[in-house]
């Protein structure tokens, strides 16, 4: 259901050959995925030791990809310490933290710490994306959630949710030292075959771990068919439409004027090697022309 994020970002940054990505929270690894089939270069951390960096693996198994050589598919499990290029490989050009801010690992604190140490591992100028939920209005899952979590006290745990604020992206780029360069918005609908369906696909997220540890898995399941009733179609479909965000940053330059660019939410795309617009004094820009999804 994030898959529309990752095209949205990868388009507009132009990944493919050349790209070397480090994907931070890489859960299952449909990110990655999605970027190798591209002819992308991904390493893949997860915190979270199991199922998930397993199936990220036997979706990234040696040999499923042909056009990339041994060892530029790898998953690492631990922190991004432990990704380091291997020996003789450059550094990476592009950092992605596609599980949003608000969401599962990153909901009980902001990513600074895990980010701080995956950015010496990139190249000066080189892209970081962050997501998060966007505007509440706009994301019925939040609705939700927010009503199937109220049991929980506090109303949010690790696996949990939260919302969002409309500056946190930004504020935890700075925190890393990193300079805001884009941002866009971009449709995530999650759709379901029935409402059975979409409690058991909710229920997954861990995005309810608290509130069922407070209460039981039979009450949540009862309040989650109340809030899912006004996304249910007349064929028993359920359609939630949410919107999320993303901020574009960039690993410092040293040449890079200290007062930097101002940036544009819906910036066009951008189209060099690390996906920049960059002018002969080395300043960065974002163009207005343009607006993307």
């Amino acid at each position: 259901m994030f898959v529309p994020l990752y095209e949205a970002v990868y388009e507009r940054l132009a990944v493919g050959p050349g790209t070397r990505l480090l994907g931070l929270g890489c859960g299952a690894g449909l990110a990655l995925l999605t970027a190798a089939a591209r002819g992308a270069s991904v390493t893949g951390v997860e915190s979270r030791a199991g199922a998930l960096p397993a199936l990220a693996r036997e979706r990234l198994r040696p040999g499923a990809w042909g056009a990339l050589p041994p060892g530029d598919i790898r998953i690492v499990e631990g922190s991004p310490r432990d990704a380091s290029p291997p020996p003789g490989r450059p550094a990476y050009t592009l950092l992605t933290v596609f599980e949003p801010i608000g969401y599962g690992t990153w909901a009980t604190r902001a990513p600074t710490e895990q980010l701080s140490a995956a950015v010496p591992l990139a190249a000066d100028g080189a892209a970081v994306v962050l997501s998060g939920w966007g505007p509440p209005e706009r994301c019925g899952a939040a609705a939700v959630l927010r009503i199937a979590t109220g049991a929980a006290d506090p109303p949010r745990g690790p696996g949990g949710w939260r919302p969002p604020r409309g500056d946190e992206l930004e504020e935890t780029a700075r925190r890393c030292g990193l300079r805001p360069a884009g941002a866009g918005r971009v449709a995530c609908p999650f759709g379901y075959a029935d409402p059975d369906s979409a409690i058991r696909g909710m229920l997954s997220t861990g995005f309810l771990d608290a509130a069922i540890g407070a209460t039981d898995e039979e009450q949540v399941r009862k309040e989650l068919a109340e809030a899912l009733h006004p996304y249910r179609r007349a064929d028993g479909t359920v359609w939630v439409p949410n919107t999320f965000r993303y901020l574009i940053a960039r690993v410092p330059r040293s040449r890079v004027p200290e007062d930097g660019p101002a940036y544009a939410e819906g910036a066009p795309a951008e189209r060099d090697a690390l996906g920049v617009h960059a002018v002969r004094t080395g300043r960065l820009r974002s163009d207005r022309a343009g607006v993307s999804p």
